[in-house]
């Protein structure tokens, strides 16, 4: 059949050579973006799919950011904590050197506490100044604050010293603590009765050992020598042993100068003459103290002595309390403490919220005192009490390696092992959306070459079936 006014092959032609440049645009389009969805016509279910995963991928890319830089932040506190060491461990030689007193002079003494307070002001200069963009790190600024829970802050005066090191706030904004002591720690206590004694001396000569935690000490005595004798003789060295004496009524007692159950008293009997009843009337051999048994919101806590630990998910803290509480201890964090960000979600089991206590000489020691009583004219100068002065640096020395090594671990076990996991998690998610988004160029190059040889054969086609009209001209001669 011959007709004019509809060509029909040309319509398919044209029909066909449409659907081809539409083929040829998207490769085009496809080699020129390297995508395969440039828009949400080319796919939609994939294009869903892909912008989520994007989502993913620059929340991942963000929290490896944030935990890079809290690695940093840290890196930047320990290099100060260790400048803080090497100041403290400083100051522990010139306090051990200013103990020589059979040997060194009272102007050798000053010119030790000269550099002792060099150092203690260096220690408050780099509290001070140590920050990390423009955000201080050690004057107490990232520390926890709290406050009494309790209606007239229940047992809160029992405390010695709070260190919050870790904790997760609620959606308010604080998180009640209320501590319960079920047993307070006790002393170790080693007992000679009084039948030990004649009239309140000894019956026979009598050499013992007495051990405490810190060292042990001999004391050898002649018959007769009494009780207080004793006493006095064991008490010169409490420095040494951490063992003190007492005359209870005529019974010796011995008890450990701390608490816990690594405070410990062992008294050994070498030997005694045939007539002596020391060693029969002694309560033991060994006593040891117990430690505080406690729990923290419904948390058993491990005691040590008067301080209680607790490490959960939520919350990592330390508690001194004074000897023989038994008072129930509540108090508030409501605030403070460094937050980062080490997830890919802004949610709280994503985040970790950590204090870092103030480096201040005012506010740096412990049960042993502070590290400012070092300082010329106060109580623990080196021309005052070395032995004193001695305890405060060493607790303070372990208080900064406890901060650097809890720092360090949260670098390493928790920032460094994040950013390894969100690592791989980032590739497995590029991988996947590249999946999805990205064109394949060897599939792409085959479709074009295929478009623009169809588009070339529809366009000659196209003419061949525009000249078929002319044909009829034929019939007309």
């Amino acid at each position: 059949m011959t007709r004019i006014n509809t060509n029909v092959s040309s319509l398919i032609a044209q029909q066909t050579l449409r659907k081809t440049g539409t083929e040829l645009h998207t490769a085009l389009s496809r080699l020129s973006t390297g995508m395969r969805i440039n828009s949400g016509k080319d796919d939609p279910a994939g294009l869903i799919a892909s912008e989520n995963l994007r989502r993913d991928i620059v929340s991942a890319r963000g929290a490896i950011a944030n935990s890079e830089r809290a690695g940093q932040m840290i890196a930047t506190a320990d290099s100060a904590l260790g400048q803080v060491s090497n100041l403290l461990n400083d100051i522990r030689g010139l306090v051990v050197e200013a103990s020589n007193r059979g040997v060194i002079s009272p102007e050798q003494v000053a010119a030790n506490q000269l550099q002792v307070d060099s150092s203690l002001e260096a220690i408050d200069r780099i509290a001070q100044t140590t920050t990390f963009q423009g955000r201080p790190l050690l004057n107490g600024v990232l520390d926890f604050q709290y406050t009494a829970a309790g209606a007239n802050g229940t047992g809160l005066d029992t405390v010695v010293e709070l260190r919050i090191h870790k904790a997760t706030l609620g959606a308010t904004g604080a998180v009640d603590i209320e501590t319960i002591i079920n047993n307070p720690a006790t002393q170790a206590l080693l007992t000679v009765g009084v039948n030990g004694f004649n009239n309140g001396a000894l019956n026979d000569d009598v050499v013992f050992k007495v051990s405490g935690r810190d060292g042990s000490e001999v004391f050898t005595f002649q018959a007769g020598a009494s009780l207080d004798d004793i006493v006095a003789a064991v008490n010169l060295v409490t420095d040494v042993t951490a063992v003190t004496a007492t005359n209870n009524n005529g019974t010796l007692e011995l008890n450990t100068a701390d608490y816990g159950t690594r405070a410990f008293v062992d008294l050994e009997v070498i030997t005694e003459g045939s007539a002596g009843t020391f060693a029969n009337n002694t309560s033991a051999r060994r006593a040891t103290g117990t430690d505080v048994d406690a729990t923290v919101n419904g948390i058993q806590a491990r005691g040590d002595g008067n301080t209680l630990y607790v490490n959960s998910s939520n919350l990592n803290l330390e508690l001194t309390v004074e000897a023989n509480t038994t008072n129930a201890v509540e108090f508030q964090i409501n605030g403070g403490g460094a937050i980062f960000q080490l997830g890919p979600s802004v949610v709280s089991n994503q985040q970790i919220r950590i204090g870092v206590q103030s480096l201040n000489t005012g506010q740096m020691g412990g049960r042993t005192g502070r590290l400012y009583e070092l300082r010329s004219g106060n109580p623990r100068e080196l021309s005052a009490d070395v032995t004193g002065a001695a305890k405060i640096v060493d607790e303070v020395i372990y208080k900064v390696a406890q901060l650097r090594g809890r720092l360090g671990a949260l670098q390493r076990a928790t920032i460094d092992a994040n950013i390894e996991s969100l690592s791989e998690l980032l590739t497995n998610l590029t991988e996947a959306e590249s999946s999805i988004r990205d064109a394949d160029f060897a599939a792409e190059t085959a479709a074009l070459t295929r478009a623009q040889v169809l588009t070339q054969s529809g366009t000659a086609v196209l003419g061949i079936a525009n000249q078929s009209p002319q044909n009829v001209l034929s019939l007309l001669q």
